[in-house]
This record gives structure tokens, C-alpha cells and sequence, in this order.
């Protein structure tokens, strides 16, 4: 009976190790919802006015705020041209792995349900007009597990007197999740 012993903790123990994946996420409790927000250009709008966004804070936010952590900044120049400019574009953000970044996207808005892991705009101008879309990844947000967080975005409405953009967001704040409909995220 001694010698069996061993091995019958032995095999419990393999059992219990095969059921719990250490790989496994934790279960997402954050619901996904729509945010809609109006930034100001960083170039030409009111200085009281947020001109970049934070996907963390799921809010626009100013980028001379001293340790507020932000995606992308809008821009309209003097001709009115317009773009997203990713923070690591400013020379911001550090020395990190993961940068920042957009992902355009030519799906309807309901299809983006899952955000792609990679392909993302990180050191460039992303020229915008109304209606287009993108993926959003932040830098490193996750530290536990060593990952971003994920997001999709609209351009509403460009109002160049104005110089503002408006923009619908959906931020998945669950760490590791990349499923964009609405409601708690299953992937």
C-alpha cells in the first residue's frame, strides 16, 4: 500500500496540472462599450481641448500632462490635411517592444470583432477621413502578463473650422482580450 501511494499522488497531481492551463487568461470582467469623444487638433485647436487618446483611460486626453499615457495624437495642418500620429511618431513613449499603434481596417464597423496581434502603424502618419476605421493597440499595459490591450475606432465627423475630429471608441480594458463587441469579452 506504501509503494501505490506515490504513485496515486503522482497522477492526481498530473490531472490537476492538465486542468489548469498556466497560459489561461483571466476570466474578463470589463464590459465593452461604445465611448464617443471629440479631440482637438494639437496643431491648430483650443489648448483646453484633449488632442490625443488614451485607450487605458478610454478618454481623450492632453499630451503636455505629465504622466498620461496616450496612443495617438490628431493633427489637421494649415491645409486641412488630417492624421493620427501614434506617440512613438513624437518621439514619446520610450524605448519599448510593444509600440503603440493603428491598424487601418476596411471591415464594417459590427464585423471588427477580434483586434489582429500584429501589423500595426506604430512610426508613421496615419492619414484619417470620415468614416474610416482602425484597430488600436497600446504599448505594454499588462504587466502581469506582458501584454496590450486592444481597441477599434470611427472617424464620425472632421469639422475643419473647428479643427476637432469626432471619433467612436471601443476599448477592451480586460488584459489579453482582443474581442471588440460590445458587452464582456469572450476572446
Amino acid at each position: 500500500m506504501l509503494r501505490t501511494l506515490p504513485v496515486v499522488l503522482l497522477s492526481a497531481f498530473v490531472v490537476v496540472a492538465a486542468c489548469s492551463d498556466p497560459n489561461a487568461l483571466p476570466r474578463a470582467y470589463l464590459a465593452n462599450q461604445i465611448d464617443t469623444l471629440t479631440l482637438a487638433s494639437l496643431e491648430r485647436g483650443a489648448v483646453s481641448q484633449p488632442n490625443a487618446y488614451s485607450l487605458n483611460l478610454r478618454s481623450g486626453v492632453r499630451t503636455w500632462e505629465v504622466g498620461i499615457n496616450f496612443e495617438f495624437v490628431f493633427s489637421m495642418d494649415l491645409q486641412d490635411k488630417t492624421a493620427f500620429l501614434p506617440v512613438a511618431l513624437l518621439g514619446s513613449g520610450g524605448n519599448i517592444a510593444v509600440k503603440p499603434g493603428l491598424l487601418r481596417s476596411t471591415a464594417e464597423w459590427d464585423a471588427m470583432t477580434k483586434a489582429p496581434l500584429n501589423g500595426y502603424i506604430t512610426l508613421d502618419t496615419v492619414p484619417i477621413a470620415e468614416l474610416d476605421r482602425f484597430y488600436l493597440r497600446t504599448a505594454v499595459s499588462c504587466l502581469g502578463l506582458g501584454v496590450p490591450l486592444y481597441g477599434k475606432l470611427e472617424v464620425l465627423d472632421i469639422d475643419t473650422a473647428a479643427a476637432t475630429v469626432e471619433i467612436r471608441v471601443v476599448a477592451n480594458e480586460n488584459c489579453g482580450y482582443r474581442g471588440l463587441s460590445l458587452g464582456i469579452p469572450q476572446q
